[in-house]
């Protein structure tokens, strides 16, 4: 029997398939280096467990409003706003089973068939996936490697915009580049989205993973609230990846309606994990801080190892659990055409496992150099220094 033509536009989140190569060479026997999921190997702080235990324990395990339950959404709406500098309440919180489905009910929100919607490219492949598969058309932008990281091909931005362009989703503190625009750069593209009347998904999931400073978000700006749709999730923060746990924050009229696609499609989300949230949001601090200084000790060890290997230089950057190294150089010397050999040579090679730019979105014509993305999220100071000893021989040699 014929399934729907749609179908065909949708795609899916790569990264699992090179999770699924990996897991099929520790089957045989072989010791996995991970650096290719962006999961979180440390455990949820347990004041946050402690709360989900006895919110299921008090009861809390039947339906709830398809919204989330008015404590959390006011308590989030409040966290989430204190640190924009901005005023919302429970009217702006849609709650989610994770950050991901914020991704598709904006777009079902707020874009028509034959829109067009930009989106970052290198970047989260749910992005291209889910424009596509309602109908819209994907125009990718790009960025700019420099000496310090990566900044938006701000030209690049402009040239794409055409009347026929809905919306711009924005993901700073960037996942696989750990891209972290200044204030003149997301200035810039703010004033483009109000000079085009753009709406804006500002995908924030890693905004408290700073290793210094404050995070910036571009909906505190002037005239940016009123367009902009905040995707949250506890996923990061908490080390809450598989609980399945955030939030849709903007204008009631699209938070509105993104609560009825709750309905639609999942009901509710769980309410006992929901209790556990507001523990999350309003209980003791320190398990978050020991998750962030934890990752800054394996961020360290990862640059500190790739930057020993002849032919990567790469600064620390400053957020998210990405490093996303330029390694052009290597593939051209191993005499590979595709940077996904050098990903398949070195699991064999070497048992590290990590993902390539390949895995971030397609190509953006007349891209030249060859990426990797190591993620530090999932792997101990001790196995990262193992596995970067082991890719130095194997790049240089």
């Amino acid at each position: 029997m014929k399934l729907a033509n749609q179908l065909d536009y949708l795609g899916t989140e790569t990264a699992f398939a090179v999770s699924a190569a990996a897991a099929a060479w520790q089957a045989k026997g072989n010791k996995v280096y991970p650096f290719h999921l962006g999961d979180i190997n440390l455990p949820t702080p347990g004041n946050i467990v402690e709360a989900m235990k006895k919110a299921i324990v008090d009861g809390y395990t039947g339906y709830c409003p398809g919204a989330g339950i008015p404590e959390l959404r006011d308590v989030l709406a409040h966290d989430v706003g204190t640190k924009r500098g901005l005023s919302y309440n429970a009217d702006n919180v849609a709650i989610q089973p994770g950050g991901k489905p914020v991704i598709s009910k904006f777009i079902a929100t707020v874009m028509n068939p034959g829109d067009e919607v930009l989106y970052p490219n290198p970047g989260y492949p749910i992005y291209e996936s889910q424009i596509e598969y309602q109908g819209g058309i994907a125009v990718p932008y790009g960025y700019k490697e420099t000496k310090t990281g990566f900044s938006l091909d701000m030209e690049a931005i402009k040239h794409a915009i055409t009347p026929k362009t809905r919306a711009l989703i924005y993901n700073n503190f960037q996942n696989p580049n750990s891209a972290e625009s200044s204030p003149e750069e997301m200035a810039e593209l703010a004033a483009l989205c109000i000079k085009h009347d753009l709406w804006v998904l500002s995908d924030e999931a890693y905004f408290e993973i700073q290793y210094s400073g404050s995070p910036q978000s571009i909906v505190s700006l002037p005239g940016m609230q009123e367009r902009s749709i905040i995707l949250y999730t506890c996923s990061k923060r908490f080390a809450m990846t598989g609980w399945r746990l955030g939030a849709a924050i903007g204008p009631k009229s699209v938070i509105d309606i993104i609560s009825k696609f709750n309905t639609n499609i999942e009901s509710c989300t769980t309410h006992f994990i929901q209790r556990s949230m507001l523990e999350a949001i309003e209980g003791d601090t320190a398990g978050p801080a020991q998750i962030l200084a934890e990752l800054k000790r394996r961020r360290d060890a990862s640059v500190e190892g790739l930057n020993a290997i002849d032919g990567i230089s790469i600064q620390a950057p400053n957020s998210t659990f990405y490093l996303f190294p330029n390694v052009t150089q290597i593939t051209q010397r191993k005499g590979f055409l595709d940077v996904n050999q050098l990903m398949e040579g070195a699991l064999r090679e070497t048992d590290v496992s990590f993902c390539t730019r390949n895995h971030f979105g397609r190509a953006v014509e007349g891209e030249k150099e060859h990426y990797l993305r190591l993620a530090y999220s999932g792997i101990s100071v001790e196995d990262i220094n193992e596995g970067m000893a082991k890719l130095k021989i194997y790049f240089e040699s």
